[in-house]
């Protein structure tokens, strides 16, 4: 099929990114895309304020990215096509939200130990609507003046390993897969070359993946190199995996990357989108 312009992984306000759903919308539609996935972390709420809006012919797909467990490390899987009133879905989602909100609380109390302010209520003023995380404790941080960039947050206190960094037991690789298929989408295994694993391991993931219902893979996105992107169209190939692309766009502050913004494909047969369109 002809592909259309389309970026099949981004984010708002609803988790981590700093644009409306409405305003990332407008931007695709500035940039020439012709079909766009929400995908924000573990939430749906971006993509039902979107239902009642005119997109001006851009084709908007339900999607999320959730976060998973795999032999302890956490792995992002995408939900595309998802029922976005799922009640299995939303039930799963309604879980995670109080993770993560017992989470932000045990985090603030975690930076009060380490001489910080109490940040929470300006995270969750920050976060608003959407799902807290670590960014939102980042900003506050900003503006309370304690550090000047989210990198200085993240490198001080909130990266891997740091005191912020307060993990959560996730749902397994198999049940983030479950509850996808429950819900009528299609499991999309996000930027596999980010997890900081070599080949030999990541292959046991896709292996994993696969078994549990998994169906398609991310073989084009930012940061990755042409050598990562012909290993993936292999492995796509060899366990018949649909290929997905996007940007991961979270903020036009990141020059690196915009909504649509990916490396090429170099083969579009057997691409998500003929199973979504």
């Amino acid at each position: 099929m002809e592909l259309p312009n389309y970026d099949l992984h981004c984010h708002s306000t609803a988790s981590d990114g700093s644009l409306t759903p409405v305003e990332l919308v407008e931007r695709a539609i500035g940039n020439g895309i012709e079909v766009l996935a929400l995908t924000d972390h573990d939430t749906l709420s971006g993509v039902a304020k979107l239902q009642n809006e005119k997109c001006l012919g851009l084709k908007l797909i339900s999607g999320t990215e959730l976060t998973a467990q795999w032999n302890r490390r956490v792995i992002h899987v995408v939900g595309l096509g998802v029922d976005f009133q799922s009640e299995a879905l939303i039930t799963y989602l309604d879980n995670l939200a109080k993770l993560r909100q017992e989470r932000s609380v045990r985090i603030a109390e975690q930076l009060i130990k380490m001489g910080l302010p109490d940040l929470l209520e300006d995270a969750k003023g920050i976060a608003g609507e959407g799902i807290i995380g670590r960014p939102h404790f980042a900003k506050a941080m900003i503006a309370q003046g304690v550090v000047s960039t989210e990198q200085q947050a993240f490198k001080q206190y909130l990266g891997t390993g740091k005191k912020g960094d307060i993990k959560i037991e996730w749902p397994s690789l198999e049940r983030v897969i479950e509850v996808i298929s429950q819900a009528g989408g299609i499991a999309v295994l996000a930027h596999p070359t980010k997890y900081k694993m070599t080949f030999t391991k990541l292959r046991a993931v896709i292996k994993s993946f696969v078994e549990a219902g998994g169906k398609a893979i991310e073989v084009s996105y930012p940061g990755m190199t042409p050598d990562h992107h012909y290993h993936l169209l292999r492995i796509a190939n060899e366990n018949n995996l649909m290929l997905s692309a996007g940007s991961d766009f979270h903020t036009p502050s990141q020059g690196w990357t915009d909504l649509g913004k990916f490396p090429p494909l170099k083969s579009k047969d057997n691409h998500v989108l003929a199973a979504l369109l």
